[in-house]
């Protein structure tokens, strides 16, 4: 995804609408607490709203004392939504242009930093915090690393309860459940619809570089349970819920650590 130019305030000549187009492109339409927008013309509508409108019943209402983690906050839309719901929000982007708009948004919600922290961080530094938190969104990002799998491992170490994970797919969404085991004659399997797989797109999409991967929805769910994760549900398009699972993921806490020399 790119940016998407900056909103327009309800008079965009008033200090706010000068403050929004300050901060000028945005990706988040929020809607901030005198009406004002920041992106009421995204071409994928009221972004990242009605995604939130999909995702929100799954939550609980009342979410006090517990912890949140939203990676690749962006300009905080997820972030505030929890922090409103009572949870304790750690917002983490690459992006310090996200993080500049997810600040100054977080004034405007009068939300302290203490509930809702954001730091700038990239995914695989996750493996360096100790804490893991009640719930874990990690929306819009996979698709754009370079080494999703890893990143998964990493991010399912930081979930104690749910999961919340949303990443751009292949067209289809059958599903199967794997073998145990296969022989080498057996590979043709690997070619039905519904088989785990991902396409690798190795220069650009929607004219982003960075959109790495498609996987289809068996290799999303699939990566998941790889990952120590169970899905139990899909609230929306190219949304999957999980829990972690009793029999934990492939990869040992000494093997991140090993592979992203913490060690």
């Amino acid at each position: 995804m790119t940016l998407q130019s900056g909103g327009q305030g309800m008079d965009d000549n008033s200090a706010r609408g000068r403050q929004v187009r300050a901060l000028a492109p945005w990706f988040h339409n929020l809607h901030l607490p005198d009406g004002t927008q920041t992106a009421p013309d995204h071409p994928l509508g009221d972004f990242p709203r009605f995604k939130w409108q999909q995702i929100a019943p799954a939550l609980p209402e009342d979410m006090s004392g517990m912890s949140v983690l939203d990676i690749g906050c962006n300009a905080g839309f997820y972030s505030l939504a929890l922090a409103a719901r009572g949870a304790r929000v750690l917002g983490i982007d690459l992006d310090e242009h996200y993080l500049r708009q997810a600040r100054w948004a977080r004034d405007q919600f009068d939300v302290g930093a203490a509930q809702m922290a954001l730091r700038r961080m990239q995914v695989y530094e996750l493996a360096r915090l100790e804490e893991e938190f009640d719930v874990v969104l990690f929306l819009g990002v996979l698709y754009h690393l370079r080494y999703p799998l890893l990143a998964l491992d990493i991010v399912a170490s930081k979930v104690r309860e749910l999961l919340v994970l949303q990443t751009l797919t292949m067209p289809g969404e059958e599903t199967l459940t794997p073998p145990e085991d296969m022989t080498l004659a057996q590979r043709e399997q690997m070619l039905a619809p519904e088989w785990p797989k991902m396409a690798f797109i190795e220069h650009r999409l929607e004219g982003d570089p960075t959109n790495w991967w498609a996987p289809n929805r068996a290799c999303v769910e699939a990566m998941l349970r790889s990952s120590g994760l169970e899905p139990i549900a899909s609230p929306g398009h190219e949304i999957q819920l999980a829990r972690r699972s009793a029999g934990g993921g492939s990869a040992s806490s000494a093997e991140l650590r090993s592979v992203l020399g913490l060690n």
